[in-house]
């Protein structure tokens, strides 16, 4: 095969295809092994879905519904070049009995739109809006491999990790954050055999750079008065955000924004003071100073006193979170949790928010016994020694290597500590 990102070469039997590729499927399941004509990019997906704990006969779970995904929906960045995505890919999947699905960057589907045929037959494996379809949860599938590989991709019939999803061919693109390059999630089409086409592949990869240009032209949504985001979550050093312009700011200058902001209403000195020092000999004057030089950052106007408060509204991403959780969008919380608020902070004040969102969180995620939010909470690094998290995981995912280091992980904690050596 000329191009390994193609599914199906020009000229050649899709029957005789699926069939070769249905041996080859059986063959990896049951040997561990992938025979050719197996293509590189299916055959690295295929053991990445293994290692991930998936199994051939399972499925897609719906995780985000009614509130959260209509929260989320709204939320996403993609969500601005849907009316581009109709444009460019609605007719073509009407006419031809295909989808057009949109997913985040988790693999999420937000849109599934096209045939209704079509439609009715994807909702039977939950090919459906708020339904998981990342690499980690069902395998090789065109959105979610096109996420975790960070290109465009075409899955052909039997390259489907799951059996169930084995009669559909799809393509997929990831579509990326014009200013920075993160992925946001990917566009794709869904349908029959037809769609292993090298031109699906082709189109897929236009309609998601079409995106990219119209969100790189698109200014970002003005609420009619000047607005600000902070980032504070798993960084020592917030970044905050003022109507596009960025500043990275120091610790202590990340400690006192992420406070002003939860306060629009002010603090005095004495209250900032208690919030950022532990130790009581610190004065007013040390105090004074660090907000003296975050004023300078700032620019004038943006930050007074008498109390100290920010003349604009300012969105923390930790604020965010705790939204969320108070509506019961687990999902939509997790999926903005990014780490520990300022992990290294010892301002009392910071400490305890912490505490509060990565407890809350936690708790949260442990009560919804989802495997996969689960799953990600205890391979990221805060949740890695989380003992209370892999029991979790360990009872709604059983595989061995889940087991092995829960086990590993109780054994440590059981452990003495060592003694101390003499100096």
């Amino acid at each position: 095969m000329t191009d390994p990102w193609v599914a199906l070469e020009p000229g050649a039997d899709p029957v005789e295809r699926v069939r070769v590729l249905r041996r080859a499927h059986e063959t990896f399941t049951t040997a561990g092994t992938v025979p050719r004509p197996v293509r590189s990019v299916v055959a690295e997906s295929w053991r990445r879905s293994a290692r991930a704990g998936v199994g051939p006969d399972g499925g897609a779970s719906v995780e985000l519904t009614d509130g959260d995904l209509g929260a989320h929906r709204a939320e996403h960045p993609l969500s601005r070049v849907m009316p581009l995505f109709r444009e460019l890919m609605g007719t073509f999947a009407a006419d031809g009995e295909h989808l057009l699905a949109v997913c985040d960057a988790h693999g999420r589907l937000l849109w599934v739109e096209g045939h209704p045929a079509t439609r009715r037959r994807a909702d039977r494996m939950n090919f459906v809006p708020g339904a998981r379809w990342a690499e980690t949860a069902v395998g090789t599938n065109a959105p979610g491999t096109a996420v975790a590989v960070d290109r465009p991709v075409q899955v052909f019939a039997a390259e489907h990790f799951i059996r169930q999803v084995q009669p559909w061919t799809c393509a997929a693109a990831p579509v990326h954050d014009p200013h920075t390059g993160r992925v946001l999630g990917a566009v794709d089409i869904t349908g029959g055999d037809g769609l292993a086409h090298p031109h699906s592949l082709g189109f897929v990869q236009a309609v998601a750079r079409a995106a990219e240009s119209q969100l790189a032209l698109l200014a970002p949504p003005r609420t009619g008065e000047e607005t600000a985001t902070l980032s504070a979550l798993g960084r020592d050093e917030a970044e905050l955000r003022l109507d596009g312009r960025p500043f990275r700011l120091s610790r202590r200058h990340s400690e006192l924004l992420v406070l002003l902001a939860r306060h629009p209403e002010g603090l005095t000195g004495d209250e900032l003071l208690c919030a950022l020092y532990a130790d009581e000999s610190v004065t007013p004057v040390t105090l004074r100073a660090e907000l003296a030089r975050l004023r300078r950052l700032l620019g004038p106007g943006l930050l007074t006193s008498r109390p100290y408060r920010l003349t604009v509204p300012v969105e923390c991403d930790a604020t965010v979170v705790e939204r969320r959780l108070a509506a019961g969008a687990v999902s939509a919380a997790a999926g903005a949790y990014t780490g520990p608020l300022l992990p290294n902070s010892q301002a009392p004040a910071v400490v305890r928010i912490r505490h509060r969102l990565t407890d809350g969180l936690r708790t949260a995620l442990i009560a919804r016994r989802d495997p996969d939010l689960l799953a990600d909470w205890a391979h990221a690094p805060w949740g890695e020694e989380d003992v209370e998290a892999w029991r979790a995981l360990a009872a709604v995912r059983p595989t061995a290597a889940i087991r092995a280091r829960l086990t590993a992980l109780e054994t440590e904690l059981a452990a003495p500590p060592a003694p101390r050596t003499p100096r």
